[in-house]
């Protein structure tokens, strides 16, 4: 690489607009394809800001509930444009996600009984459950370095398969055991995984090593309190504008737990997710949620654009509105707009707090309780997509009736051995498993 000695300019607003458009509809392959995209451009290329601030920043959004890459993309931006630019990089980074699957999901209740969609929705199935299985296996490999956090992830997974126990109660359960575990076993907890220092360096960048925080992200008191003041006012009064709708309502109140539940990131909720949209709420059934997950995967931005999913289905379900498509829009819109507006409010109130302390961050052991029992709970997702795939038309009074689909295990199989193994792209698997399932529902 050529050394480059003097810094980049200071990127105007719309010029960074157009990047985080750009990156809004470039974002495909989860976090840590988000991430890589972000670094290779923001870092290698543009030099907006340096490998170790990327990665100070990244570390902070890792301890975060929510997703990471978007948090991320809001730090970066908000330090080099303040509030307007944060708004900015989170709303594009999603936006493109948004019409997609709200597009989709409209297709996806027209026409989803149509052979050439049902054909799709077969093949990709399994690829879904592979996936899954493929993340449980990697954070796990990550995290799960000693017999205790094995234990855990292990009760996690036992509580909520067997006795149901609603995720929030297991991340509170497995938070104090964490803490507890920290001060008596400090080596057992500490914290796996995540990003560390980097040893690459780069050419000078905008937002270098000894660069200082610009005078908007100095902490004081007064900021934080103004902050978190507009943060309650804005949910208040999203909260108001949708009271006189019930179905709008509970979702509200849903989604804005649900950012706050969001540790380990989209696969870790969407348990949480599913019992609470499909058996607790009814806003559309296992296969659905499915289906929505598999669009998920195959669409730019973060995996937790499920949401958006779940609440088109939920208004359509539920009648928000006379008109169906008006309906699911207002149903996709609050399920999204509330679960990611914590994630502004992560970012503009502690990002001050971040970049006065800058030095190391350490998991703590609390965390690190949390990251194994993620593990487990992915893992119960997993179990579930797979039940409901192989025996499709199975009931939790008869968890083994009706055929047994073996096609489906087959593709499953093939598809985690194509990511585990080959290092297959998600996108590529899907897309085959979707030509599979095709194939097989015009030939039978």
């Amino acid at each position: 690489m050529s050394e480059t000695l003097t810094r980049p300019e200071q990127p105007s607003l719309w010029e960074a607009t157009k990047y985080w458009l750009k990156l809004g509809f470039i974002s495909f392959g989860g976090p840590a394809g988000q991430i890589s995209i972000m670094h290779q451009e923001l870092v290698e290329k543009r030099r907006w800001i340096s490998e170790h601030r990327f990665l100070h920043a990244l570390n902070y959004c890792m301890l975060l509930p929510g997703p990471e890459a978007i948090q991320l993309a809001i730090y970066i931006s908000w330090l080099m444009h303040g509030v307007v630019g944060a708004i900015i990089a989170g709303v594009l980074f999603f936006l493109p996600a948004f019409v997609l699957l709200s597009a989709l999901a409209a297709v996806y209740l027209a026409y989803g009984d149509l052979t050439l969609v049902q054909g799709i929705f077969y093949g990709i199935k399994p690829a879904v459950v592979a996936v899954v299985l493929f993340a449980a296996w990697r954070i796990g490999s990550r995290a799960l370095n000693n017999y205790v956090l094995y234990a855990m992830a292990a009760l996690a997974f036992i509580g909520i398969f067997f006795f149901k126990i609603g995720f929030p109660w297991i991340v509170l359960a497995v938070a104090v055991l964490g803490a507890i575990g920290g001060k008596f076993l400090p080596e057992t907890f500490k914290g796996g995984g995540g990003h560390g220092a980097s040893k690459k360096a780069y050419s000078p960048a905008l937002i270098d090593d000894d660069t200082p925080p610009p005078a908007h992200a100095k902490f004081s008191w007064r900021k934080l309190s103004l902050k978190l003041t507009a943060f309650i006012a804005v949910w208040a009064g999203a909260m108001y504008a949708i009271s006189g709708e019930q179905t709008l309502l509970l979702m509200g109140e849903f989604f804005t737990k649900a950012a706050f539940l969001t540790i380990g990131g989209a696969y870790a909720v969407l348990p949480y997710v599913y019992q609470g949209a499909v058996e607790h709420y009814s806003w559309l059934t296992g296969p659905q949620m499915i289906d929505g997950l598999a669009l998920g995967e195959t669409t730019p931005g973060p995996l937790i654009m499920i949401v958006t999913w779940v609440g088109y289905m939920g208004g359509v379900s539920k009648d928000v509105f006379a008109n169906p498509y008006t309906a699911g829009i207002a149903g996709a819109t609050v399920a999204t707009f509330f679960t990611f507006l914590p994630s502004f409010l992560f970012i503009l109130a502690g990002g001050p707090v971040v970049e006065a302390t800058r030095g190391e961050l350490k998991y703590t052991a609390p965390l690190t309780g949390i990251t194994a029992a993620v593990v487990g709970v992915i893992i119960n997702l997993a179990v579930f997509f797979a039940w409901h795939t192989f025996w499709p038309n199975a009931s939790a009074d008869a968890p083994f009736s009706g055929n047994f689909e073996w096609l489906p295990v087959v593709v499953a199989i093939a598809s985690f051995v194509a990511l585990w193994k080959y290092k297959a792209d998600i996108m590529k698997v899907i897309g085959v498993c979707a030509l599979i399932g095709l194939t097989y529902a015009y030939i039978v």
